[in-house]
């Protein structure tokens, strides 16, 4: 079994090559640089959670949210640091689902692969509604549904182009979003020097005084807790660092790079625009239903801002959806790979074809359940997403601690996390509380109701499976004890033979047989 399991790695590290090479059609292509990958990161993490989502965490914590947007920084250097320890062991293309298989077995990699899977479906499908209504900002006579169905079929198109032609689209679309942060810092500065702006009673109050007039700790430290599951949405997405680990020329010098990259931006343009909202717009005229980047902007007479932010949350939310089907179609793989799928599944081609189209056809589906099922059900189910992304994240920090304790070392013979093991605890820790804190977040208890579903549906499908299997075993087992003595002598003669033609002993087996032969005859004669 064990011999198996090793083959079936060599013949994912085999494709993963095959892919490597296939991209560029050249042996000697380089992969995906560090920028690409920064940029397909930052792609998937800067969404419509920061530009409209983080009014929720504005709200709960006042100008604190800062101190939360730093201790979620750490969070996120703690998770990438460990994935990016075991992906520069092991760049398998399955990332933190094969790694939780290594550290604790089959079962549990199974279970991971498919809750991820699931809910980030869900959570897709949920996100081409939200670009659906946008649109229909612009065109009314659009249909919502069959806005929705385009978008998915478009996203899953173009991921069939491969990872360097959608790294490409994916930069683009990057840097618009983070040139969308950097502008809003840039005007807000503008108007606190008073450029623009002086026309409305604001204006005398932005900046130093608007800060005087707040206090930091508004909500206290149950503020920085309520918030901190908005700020990890903000982050969520990184992930897909390590699922795009096999794309790479040199997964061992790419990744750490790009991972310090992704942190430094993230947390100085996130802590950047926090700062600056502040300078701009006081905590208590946060809305939950308008940005509060357009809110701020609104106050000083620009309310042509909020049509651009339309534009920039669409370009955000696609950008996502991108990164997502990408990340979708290689965990497919992945679970195909070690046969957690049915066998048609499985891709033989440098792009996970399959993978892809079965996640976008999934995601049409989650679009359907949105137009069938009654709309509580529906968000009950979507709201897994959240929950799936930051169960992962616990599990890549437990599979990295458990595979440091059974190699008693760094696990790529590098330096590893800092802090190990106390900051593998500390992350774990921080994760476990803000998944217990769901339940205090308006909407967000049903994404923990339904996550803990989908763990214990996948868990029992995997025990029914294994359960079926162990039977099977044991009736072929005793099939095999059948057979009476006299039948298995011939047999076990005859291994014997074609073993000694395999190694090339056969001739002198029977030159030795026919010389012992010889000498009893001889012997009888005698």
């Amino acid at each position: 079994m064990e011999q198996g399991r090793q083959e079936k790695q060599a013949g994912a590290a085999k494709r993963a090559a095959k892919d490597q090479a296939g991209k560029s059609g050249t042996h000697g292509s380089k992969g995906l640089s560090v920028w690409q990958l920064t940029m397909l990161a930052l792609g998937t993490v800067v969404g419509g959670s920061f530009f409209l989502g983080s009014s929720v965490a504005i709200r709960a914590a006042g100008p604190s949210v800062l101190l939360a947007y730093v201790i979620g920084g750490m969070l996120v250097y703690c998770i990438l640091s460990a994935l990016s320890e075991m992906t520069v062991a092991n760049p398998a293309s399955g990332s933190f689902r094969t790694y939780t298989e290594q550290a604790f077995g089959r079962g549990a990699g199974f279970m991971v692969g498919w809750v991820y899977w699931t809910g980030l479906v869900l959570a897709m499908s949920s996100e081409a509604t939200a670009v659906s209504i946008l649109l229909r900002g612009w065109f009314p006579a659009l249909p919502l549904a069959a806005a929705g169905a385009g978008i998915i079929v478009l996203v899953t198109l173009l991921n069939l182009l491969g990872a360097e032609r959608l790294s490409r689209l994916e930069s683009g679309l990057a840097a618009f979003k983070l040139l969308a942060i950097a502008a809003f810092i840039v005007l807000a500065l503008v108007i606190v020097a008073g450029i623009i702006g002086r026309t409305t009673g604001a204006a005398e109050t932005a900046g130093l005084n608007m800060l005087r007039g707040q206090r930091f700790f508004s909500g206290g430290i149950a503020g920085i807790a309520g918030s901190m599951l908005m700020v990890m949405f903000t982050y969520a997405g990184f992930e897909v660092l390590g699922l795009a680990a096999s794309e790479t020329g040199n997964p061992r010098v790419t990744i750490p790079r790009a991972i310090r990259r992704t942190i430094v931006l993230l947390v100085s343009l996130y802590l950047a625009a926090m700062a600056a909202l502040f300078l701009l717009l006081p905590p208590a005229r946060v809305s939950g239903e308008i940005s509060p980047f357009v809110s701020a902007l609104s106050l000083y007479g620009l309310g042509w801002t909020g049509d651009v932010m339309n534009m920039v949350l669409v370009s955000a939310i696609l950008s996502t959806m991108l990164a997502s089907v990408f990340s979708l179609g290689r965990m497919l793989r992945s679970l195909a790979e070690e046969g957690h799928t049915p066998g048609w599944m499985r891709d033989r081609t440098n792009i996970p074809y399959r993978g892809i189209l079965i996640s976008g056809g999934a995601m049409l589906g989650g679009l359907g359940l949105g137009l069938l099922l009654p709309q509580g059900v529906y968000l009950f189910l979507v709201s897994s997403g959240g929950f799936s992304l930051l169960f992962s994240y616990f599990i890549i920090v437990a599979s990295h601690y458990r595979l440091r304790q059974k190699n008693g070392r760094p696990l790529a013979g590098q330096r590893g996390l800092r802090g190990y093991p106390y900051s593998s605890w500390l992350a774990m820790g921080g994760l476990l509380a803000i998944l217990a804190s769901m339940p205090l977040i308006p909407g967000q208890g049903g994404g923990l109701a339904a996550g803990i579903m989908f763990v214990l549906l996948f868990t029992g499908i995997y025990a029914a499976g294994a359960l079926r299997r162990t039977r099977g075993r044991g009736s072929s087992r005793s099939a095999q004890r059948q057979p009476s003595l006299q039948v298995n002598v011939p047999v076990a003669r005859t291994q014997m033979e074609a073993a000694e033609e395999l190694t090339g002993s056969r001739p002198q087996a029977e030159a030795g047989r026919k010389q012992t032969g010889g000498r009893k005859k001889r012997r009888r004669r005698r």
